[in-house]
């Protein structure tokens, strides 16, 4: 008997927290709010899982965790130094083909936000 796959995706979208970031004294001194937003590509996987078991496919905690632990880790002067170093941890995850994510500065100016958007790996 033949079982239905399909391409998933693993989404955090909206993610919120306090990062060291930036080349601004003010952004030296203290951290600033950021988003994260991420897709993670798991690949072909069957639409019914083998178990029910979470032992057995990625654990959405343990990568908002390394989302947040990376971005938290050590002062960082460039957006696209950070997302470049997040986005390389999200690809060591087992299973992950491809990697979208997406880091905003929340309050660096009054009218607009700044994000920088990476993708990498297959999609």
């Amino acid at each position: 008997m033949h079982n239905a796959a399909g391409t998933q995706i693993l989404t955090l979208t909206g993610l919120r927290f306090d990062a060291n970031l930036g080349i601004l004294a003010h952004e030296k001194i203290a951290p600033q709010p950021i988003q994260v937003d991420a897709e993670l590509n798991l690949g072909t996987q069957p639409l019914s899982p083998r178990d029910d078991d979470i032992l057995h496919v990625l654990d959405y905690r343990k990568v908002r965790q390394i989302i947040i632990d990376e971005c938290c880790s050590d002062h960082v002067n460039l957006l696209e130094s950070l997302i470049g170093k997040l986005a390389q941890r999200l690809m060591q995850l087992p299973g992950v083909l491809g990697v979208r994510v997406k880091i905003a500065k929340l309050e660096i100016f009054d009218d607009c936000e700044v994000a920088i958007r990476v993708e990498t790996g297959q999609w």
